[in-house]
């Protein structure tokens, strides 16, 4: 049991920077130098079908306002995101992408596609499931955290 606990962590632990580096190389290798992948999951928050507001978009990434603020407004400066008020309510601002906000998002959206693709492509469908359980099991103890 001691060496799968071990190996596990190991395998774990260099997935998660393993991931982290192909995401921001993926990001790069799609043309967009001048974003983080915090940004780009700021992108991806928000969406490219309706508006957010920024409470939701903060929610969704579990983050303070003042943190989404800064990234916000790093992101419209460089021309991802669209931030206006609301017609409703005028302390409310709403969150939009632009045209180059929508293709980040779709080189992101494809970056993941292709991940899991590769997690599963070998797998039966009986050990698909037994992926996803466990898979589901670490995100049950990290939402606990």
């Amino acid at each position: 049991m001691e060496h799968t606990m071990i190996t596990l962590n190991k395998l774990i632990s260099g997935a998660f920077n393993d991931i982290s580096r192909s995401e921001c190389q993926a990001i790069k290798e799609s043309g967009f130098y001048d974003v983080s992948v915090n940004e780009t999951h700021t992108v991806d928050a928000i969406g490219i079908y309706l508006p957010k507001t920024m409470s939701n978009v903060a929610e969704k990434l579990d983050i303070t306002m003042g943190t989404l603020t800064i990234s916000i407004n790093n992101l419209v400066k460089k021309g991802y995101v669209n931030k206006v008020k609301s017609e409703l309510d005028k302390r409310v601002f709403m969150l939009s992408l632009t045209e180059k906000g929508k293709m980040l998002y779709k080189a992101h959206q494809k970056f993941h596609f292709e991940l899991v693709k590769s997690l599963i492509v070998d797998l039966s469908d009986y050990e698909a499931e037994m992926f996803i359980d466990a898979l589901s099991s670490l995100n049950k103890f990290l939402k606990k955290r």
